[in-house]
């Protein structure tokens, strides 16, 4: 079945993010080579669009660009993971201290019921994990915009990018649901109590967590 035909308006933004999802799904496999000619004429397109959307991958960490050898999926090392870990941590911790000194009622009544969509999701009898990734990521970024701060809202979606190009999930490790979602509690709990020091060291511990279920 041919691929559904691309609009012209920013042609090199859509085919970039066809290809983003598709490496997120394992559809190109880190450490794959990118067959340019290939895709181009699976999406109807010209080389110079291709070209462009993978400068776009590339200044993500997606893809790897090689000398006389093209565009390659970035295989992330157990090094760039751990970095990743750090700096999403560091990043996230802070944004959560930021939302327990200074979100109204109503904005951590949101992140609440993000967070109660969660527990639903994670129901033994009816665990559906891609749900749970989708909500958990959801949380994240909620939490991230409450605390308003635009620079760190790209670095973390970046990093995010890059995390998920990891073979092994930490989610996807048994046991690892139940416990993020005892974080995630303990998370809430700090928040709601205004306690931001608190609110900061759970989200330190999630991602230490996470890290360590991860490699």
């Amino acid at each position: 079945m041919s691929a559904p035909s691309l609009s012209p308006h920013a042609l090199y933004q859509e085919v970039a993010e066809r290809l983003r999802q598709r490496i997120f799904a394992r559809e190109l496999e880190p450490g794959s080579w990118i067959d340019e000619k290939n895709i181009a004429q699976e999406y109807g397109i010209s080389r110079t669009p291709l070209r462009e959307a993978l400068k776009v991958l590339a200044a993500e960490g997606l893809v790897t660009m090689k000398v006389r050898r093209g565009a390659y999926v970035t295989e992330v090392s157990e090094r760039d993971l751990r970095e990743v870990y750090h700096l999403l941590g560091l990043l996230e911790a802070d944004a959560a201290s930021v939302v327990a000194n200074s979100a109204s009622a109503s904005q951590i009544e949101t992140l609440r019921a993000l967070h109660s969509e969660l527990e639903a999701a994670a129901q033994p009898a009816q665990l559906d994990r891609e749900r749970f990734f989708e909500l958990n990521e959801r949380f994240h970024m909620c939490l991230l915009e409450l605390a308003d701060n635009r620079w760190r809202n790209q670095m973390v979606r970046d990093l995010r990018k890059v995390m998920k190009l990891n073979r092994h999930h930490s989610l996807l490790k048994s046991g690892r649901v139940s416990e993020s979602l005892n974080e995630h509690r303990a998370l809430m709990s700090a928040i709601a109590a205004r306690d931001a020091a608190a609110s900061q060291r759970c989200m330190l511990e999630h991602f230490s967590n996470g890290l360590e279920a991860a490699t």
